[in-house]
């Protein structure tokens, strides 16, 4: 009976387990997405996507800039400052995750995927997937209401700028690329009270 009893409990513990990895958990609201599948889809295509990037010296995002978009405490408020000469009262004290990815949602489904084409067709069902399932997270957002900033708007705006400095199919091929430092980001709100700082507690 306890090892029964025991059995269930690590069943109830891997299920939750499992609900917790479909949802992403921002301030005050909580949106579905399997971080898991996203990432499988991203690594059937990845080694195709990193072999025609062409651009190596470029790069839309950083882990650094992903992580400050909530900006926590002053030391993370000055590097992001210094990146793009901005001053402290420039932020304001709302979280801006929910914003910032909603803008990114918008970024990757309007600019990023709409242009990514390749030969191979697996990889261009991956890429699908992956825009159908960014779609679908954007959409749960609606109902969230992200408040946002106008720094988070001139953050995205600098993205958007070095996306466009590039030819076309080269710059959604290197944001595609990128997928997987956003992956690593959106994979930290799989847990209430996280702050989507991957390595973070």
């Amino acid at each position: 009976m306890k090892v029964l009893s025991v059995c269930l409990l690590v069943l109830i513990a891997s299920l939750a387990e499992l609900a917790q990895s479909r949802k992403l958990h921002l301030v005050g609201c909580t949106v579905g997405a399997h971080t898991g599948e996203l990432r499988k889809y991203y690594n059937e295509m990845r080694t195709d996507v990193l072999r025609r990037d062409s651009e190596m010296a470029v790069r839309f995002l950083s882990t650094p800039t992903l992580r400050n978009i909530q900006l926590p405490d002053r030391s993370e408020h000055l590097l992001i400052m210094c990146q793009y000469n901005l001053t402290m009262t420039s932020f304001g004290q709302e979280d801006q995750t929910c914003c910032f990815l909603q803008l990114l949602l918008r970024f990757y489904i309007e600019r990023v995927f709409s242009r990514y084409s390749s030969s191979g067709l697996e990889d261009q069902r991956s890429a699908s997937a992956l825009a159908n399932a960014f779609f679908s997270i954007r959409r749960d957002l609606t109902p969230c209401n992200c408040q946002c900033e106008e720094e988070t708007h001139r953050l995205m705006d600098s993205v958007h700028s070095e996306f466009i400095q590039l030819n076309v199919k080269l710059a959604a091929v290197k944001a595609v690329g990128e997928l997987d430092t956003v992956l690593d980001w959106l994979e930290g709100f799989r847990r209430p009270g996280l702050t989507g700082h991957p390595g973070r507690k």
